[in-house]
């Protein structure tokens, strides 16, 4: 027997699967991206070392190793350069069942690793910034993951050591009956200060976790994870476009603990069973569940606002930002000087030119300025120089512009007004 659905009910369906498919791509293509707002007084730029577009046929060898130079991989797990290739735009790591078990003499002991992982390491090391990836994890137990760590270090007592690990996001593509299944979906960012006492005794000492919660398995899209090492003592995590989250580092070794440069990893290993088991044979011959694609990684470092470009600038190819100039506030009181501090953002794909001018209740110029907007994403207090008194007790309008730069071609791109009332 067979149910004949009516025709307004199949045209709901429809409607209610194009929607929510339409809502997933859009949300998939409108993740948001670049670094947060600046401290005042800096400018974000990119940092070429950290980041890569994967847009090639090869690893970039400039930058990246494709392996990790102090650890073969957590067994069962072997991280072998076979795994990882750069094609269709993607970094991508494949998890694969070895076709016999190998038992590797390392750390003290026989190790037996049966199954293949990849890791892809920054020759360089970073120190503070902000550091996003656009990444879809593979779809099995293995993990997809993004984070920093450093070689051991004398600790604080000399006869101690430590060494640093900040996971900006670990996750696994699929769920099932273990304890880790949560890193399945959301985002999951930990800070360890790994430290060896003066006994020899090993101690995992960890932030408070931040976690992200999402619907969405990491395998059923692309999302970007972002974490700004702020200091040696905190960081901040973003997720798509959702409102940061923050942590303190643990610091009851040291008041300044995250001290020191580390590496970036893009990692696919297996976790520790059972709490998360291991991927199955089926999964790993599978590969369109079977392999992690990066899409790309980016760094940022600050540097002062008015700071000209370092000689290698990636912002006029990578065209990350929607250019704009915007204040902070729509009113600003102040109080009536010879100067002017006027606090304003911009963002710049490339070197611009911001025109600010100052007119008065009747629309006339009273004062007016033009300085060079470097590329990136700048907060700064500008000092608007006042050629002659004017009056307090009134209300001015400020009319700041953001301009190409090419001579005899001048465009505006963006303006933003500010309403000044100046005071005694």
């Amino acid at each position: 027997m067979h149910t004949k659905i009516p025709a307004f009910l199949l045209s709901l369906l429809f409607i209610f699967l194009v929607g929510n498919a339409c809502a997933r791509a859009s949300h998939t293509l409108h993740l948001k991206a670049g670094p947060p707002k600046p401290p005042i007084g800096k400018r974000w730029v990119l940092n070429p070392d950290f980041s890569d577009e994967f847009n090639g046929t090869v690893l970039d060898t400039s930058k990246w190793l494709d392996y990790h130079p102090s650890w073969i991989g957590r067994e069962p797990g072997l991280f072998l350069p076979s795994q990882v290739s750069v094609k269709d735009g993607y970094l991508q790591i494949r998890g694969s069942k070895m076709e016999q078990d190998t038992v590797i003499h390392a750390y003290g002991r026989d190790l037996t690793f049966n199954i293949a992982g990849g890791a892809v390491v920054s020759k360089k090391s970073a120190y503070l910034g902000y550091y996003e990836c656009r990444f879809k994890a593979a779809a099995t137990s293995m993990s997809t993951t993004f984070w920093f760590s450093g070689a051991a270090q004398a600790g604080p007592r000399a006869c101690d050591r430590y060494s640093l690990e900040w996971d900006i996001q670990e996750c696994i593509g699929r769920v099932g009956d273990f304890q880790g299944s949560h890193f399945a979906s959301g985002m999951h960012s930990n800070a360890h200060y790994w430290y060896t006492d003066c006994e020899g005794e090993r101690h995992d000492y960890r932030a408070t976790q931040i976690i992200f919660n999402d619907d969405e398995l990491a395998s059923e899209g692309f999302h970007v994870y972002g974490g700004w090492w702020r200091d040696e003592t905190s960081a901040s995590y973003y997720y798509d476009d959702r409102a940061p989250k923050h942590q303190k580092f643990y610091d009851a070794i040291s008041e300044q603990p995250f001290d020191k440069p580390m590496y970036m990893r893009l990692v696919s290993e297996t976790y520790p069973s059972p709490w998360i088991e291991l991927p199955t044979d089926e999964e790993l011959a599978d590969t369109t569940r079977s392999v992690a694609y990066y899409d790309w990684v980016r760094g940022y470092q600050l540097v002062d606002a008015l700071e000209p470009n370092p000689e290698v600038s990636l912002e006029p190819a990578l065209k990350i930002y929607e250019e704009s100039i915007s204040f902070d506030t729509l009113s600003l009181s102040l109080k009536n000087a010879s100067v002017l501090n006027i606090p304003l953002s911009y963002k710049a794909n490339k070197e611009r030119v911001i025109n600010l001018t100052l007119l008065d209740s009747q629309g006339s110029k009273v004062a007016d300025a033009t300085f060079t907007a470097f590329a990136g994403y700048a907060y700064l207090s500008y000092e608007l120089a006042l050629n002659q008194d004017i009056a307090s007790a009134t209300d001015y309008r400020l009319v700041a512009s953001l301009n190409s730069a090419e001579a005899g071609k001048a465009k505006r791109l963006d303006v933003s007004h500010l309403i000044i009332h100046l005071h005694d």
